[in-house]
């Protein structure tokens, strides 16, 4: 809220945050690719290798969530006008959680390679996502308070997204939950939310989309 009636608030166009952003995002799937370290016994190379299926399980999920990360926050900041310092400020801390996946992704392949602390593993690469999630939603409410959105979006295509991002906090905690007593289970979980969180979301491109369909 502005201090004195009649002066505007200070807005910024978003390009600069996502362009940013996606600076990131880009050397957070570099560096889950660097956490793989090639077998230091080259005279059983090929069992050697075997032997880091944890870390390519790892590397393969991370990537596959950071992508889908990045496919959301295009989504949302698609349908941004302006950004203000708490935008700002929010999407940095969006972006601090993303680049410390690659050490929960880790932590994780450690895990699974040792056969101990599982479950604590699982726990913080879950809650690694959830913290993501929470500041998706957190960022998207702030932007409908603020009136920070392309008005063409329409309250249903709003709804939508919101309601999107809403049951992601849902579903990756039930993975957490999970996690804490059936490991793999948990990561299972986790992994399913995948394909549901690449397809479009109804609505996105503003409310005329629940005629778009409809015979004439």
């Amino acid at each position: 809220m502005s201090s004195r009636p009649g002066t505007p608030r200070l807005t910024r166009q978003p390009g600069r945050l996502v362009a940013f952003s996606d600076g990131v995002f880009a050397i957070a799937v570099t560096l889950l690719v660097l956490e793989i370290q090639p077998p230091k016994d080259f005279g059983r190379l090929l069992p050697g290798l075997g032997a880091l299926w944890p870390s390519y399980l790892g590397y393969a999920l991370s990537f596959l969530l950071v992508g889908q990360v990045w496919v959301n926050h295009h989504v949302m900041f698609d349908r941004v006008r302006h950004v203000d310092r708490p935008v700002l400020f929010l999407n940095t801390l969006l972006l601090m959680v993303i680049a410390f996946l690659p050490f929960s992704t880790s932590l994780l392949a450690d895990a699974l390679r040792a056969e101990q602390g599982l479950r604590t593993a699982v726990v913080v690469y879950g809650s690694t996502l959830w913290a993501a999630a929470a500041l998706f939603n957190v960022i998207w409410a702030h932007l409908r308070r603020a009136k920070l959105l392309d008005p063409s979006l329409g309250p249903f295509g709003v709804r939508a997204i919101g309601r999107r991002y809403a049951f992601a906090l849902v579903w990756i905690g039930g993975g957490i939950l999970v996690g804490a007593f059936v490991p793999i289970a948990g990561v299972a979980v986790i992994a399913a939310f995948l394909p549901a969180y690449y397809l479009p979301i109804r609505g996105e491109y503003g409310e005329d989309d629940r005629t778009t369909d409809r015979p004439g």
